[in-house]
């Protein structure tokens, strides 16, 4: 299987991206070691993205968050003042990464991040996640292939899926035109990195 760090499609400038995930790693007491193995990168790619040099996909953000225990949003240096209950339209300012496009849909400091995200075709079909958690995904436009395991689905405008995201999982969009979810997963809050149960490069789970 492909590893997280040979994703197609970097993310736009993001100056903040390079210092926070320093911090955040830092903040967590892990060594770059440990929280690259957790996120299923090499040390060396994290050590890159770190220093700016290289920038993640939305995938390796949302590792990279589940192992630090923490948000997208604060990865991105994103802030917001108060912890609204509700988040207006216009307030969901859109991220792209790697070639997914993504508008935070809740507040930050929360047991779990709820996203609106745009899935393009061809992206991420060989990569496979498995790490603590759940997973909750309903779909709003297009179809998405949703392997959980050994079983397959393909999911149309309506259905939706929940999931222990021990199980092995991956997300693709089939039509050309691409998929648009909501998507809702529970953060992991602790910093141990025997929970984070990320594919390291090379393995298939």
């Amino acid at each position: 299987m492909s590893s997280p760090e040979n994703e197609p499609g970097p993310v736009g400038d993001l100056p903040a991206v390079a210092p926070q995930l320093r911090a955040l790693r830092r903040r967590a007491a892990l060594t770059l070691e440990a929280a690259a193995r957790s996120a299923g990168l090499s040390p060396a790619h994290l050590s890159r993205l770190e220093t700016g040099q290289r920038q993640p996909s939305l995938p390796m953000l949302l590792a990279l968050a589940r192992v630090y225990g923490t948000t997208v949003a604060e990865l991105l240096g994103e802030t917001v003042p108060d912890r609204d209950a509700v988040v207006r339209a216009p307030d969901m300012e859109p991220t792209r990464a790697g070639g997914w496009t993504y508008w935070q849909a809740g507040a930050p400091g929360r047991g779990m991040q709820a996203l609106r995200v745009q899935v393009p075709y061809g992206t991420q079909g060989d990569i496979v996640r498995v790490h603590p958690g759940e997973e909750w995904l309903y779909v709003l436009n297009g179809r998405l292939r949703l392997r959980l395991g050994d079983a397959t689905h393909v999911l149309a405008p309506g259905d939706s899926a929940h999931y222990d995201s021990l199980t092995p999982h991956r997300l693709a969009a089939v039509d050309h035109g691409g998929t648009e979810l909501l998507f809702v997963h529970t953060l992991l809050q602790s910093p141990n990195p025997t929970l984070c149960l990320g594919p390291t490069p090379g393995e298939t789970p």
